[in-house]
């Protein structure tokens, strides 16, 4: 018997999920909102040879089935190490962070540009209103960040109770391209309590080209302070703020552009790395389930995969 499968978000947990579940036999579709996929797992490649990394900084483990997550994914060709300027090795995506999400594709059926406006769960069925039509499956896995669930489920659904305790913040992002390349004063820094909490020389990453490439992340309060800014004012305000930083004249630059990511962390998980309904067939998980990093986003992944698989 078929068992129809839809994972929501194509991001680390959304793949990672259905990875797991093709691996197990099943054919999983992948509706995604986004031209790609990746989620924070994000590459911006523009036409003049520039390439920033503009979501998830690199990759680091905590636990031992991450680690061996990660050296499977670096043995394979889709990480490497990066010292970021530091003694500890960082991994990153080559040639770019996206390729770690590529990886994990394996076939799976991915629908790109595919808004989901709701979610209904009957006796036999979850039936998705996808871009205007109607798609029926057995089983729906949602992994968007916790504010999104809601509005979709409805919220008086239980579930959308137990989300609604989780805080997700934003973080503002500047990608910049300079017309000449040079070693700058550093290859990544960090300071909290800078408007600029982190700055990257993302082009000094291995499998990178020849241009020079900044990608810098505003703080949390900066972040929040100029939340609702146009990209375009994001980009003008964070310019000034990176070339003070690393040297560099503002008429040099060659490509600029801003980023919004208004749920970029959560500041107070759930506490679980998923939930299922009490219908067994609505199963929802992201990183903010577990925490901030990327090790969280892959946890709650295969435990959505196991919990749904522990119901077919």
């Amino acid at each position: 018997m078929t068992v129809g499968i839809a994972v929501i978000g194509a991001g680390l947990t959304g793949l990672t999920c259905a990875n797991e579940l093709a691996q197990s036999g099943y054919a999983p579709v992948v509706l995604d909102k986004g031209r790609g996929i990746g989620g924070r797992l994000a590459t911006r490649r523009v036409g003049n040879g520039f390439q920033f990394d503009h979501g998830a900084q690199y990759l680091s483990a905590k636990s031992a089935e991450f680690a061996a997550f990660l050296e499977e994914r670096t043995q394979n060709g889709a990480l490497e190490t990066w010292s970021g300027g530091s003694d500890k090795a960082h991994f990153v995506g080559v040639p770019a962070m996206r390729s770690l999400a590529t990886s994990l594709v394996n076939g799976l059926e991915i629908r790109s540009a595919m808004e989901v406006s709701g979610i209904r769960i009957n006796r036999n069925a979850v039936d998705v209103t996808v871009s205007g039509d109607l798609l029926s499956f057995d089983h729906v896995i949602l992994t968007i960040p916790a504010p999104q669930v809601p509005p979709l489920i409805g919220t008086d659904h239980p579930l959308s109770k137990r989300v609604a305790g989780v805080a997700m913040t934003p973080n503002l992002t500047l990608m910049a391209g300079f017309a000449a390349r040079d070693a700058g004063p550093f290859l990544t820094r960090r300071d909290p309590q800078a408007d600029l909490a982190w700055i990257a020389r993302d082009d000094s990453k291995p499998g990178r080209g020849d241009h020079a490439c900044w990608v810098a992340q505003a703080s949390l309060d900066w972040s929040i302070a100029n939340l609702e800014g146009s990209k375009e004012d994001i980009a003008a305000k964070m310019l000034p703020l990176l070339c003070a930083c690393i040297g560099r004249e503002q008429e040099d630059v060659a490509y600029v552009a801003g980023h919004r990511w208004r749920y970029a962390q959560a500041s107070n998980p759930l506490g679980a790395p998923c939930l299922t309904d009490e219908t067994g067939r609505l199963h929802i998980g992201g990183d903010w389930c577990l925490g901030a990093r990327a090790e969280h986003a892959w946890q709650s992944g295969r435990a959505l995969a196991a919990s749904l698989l522990a119901r077919i």
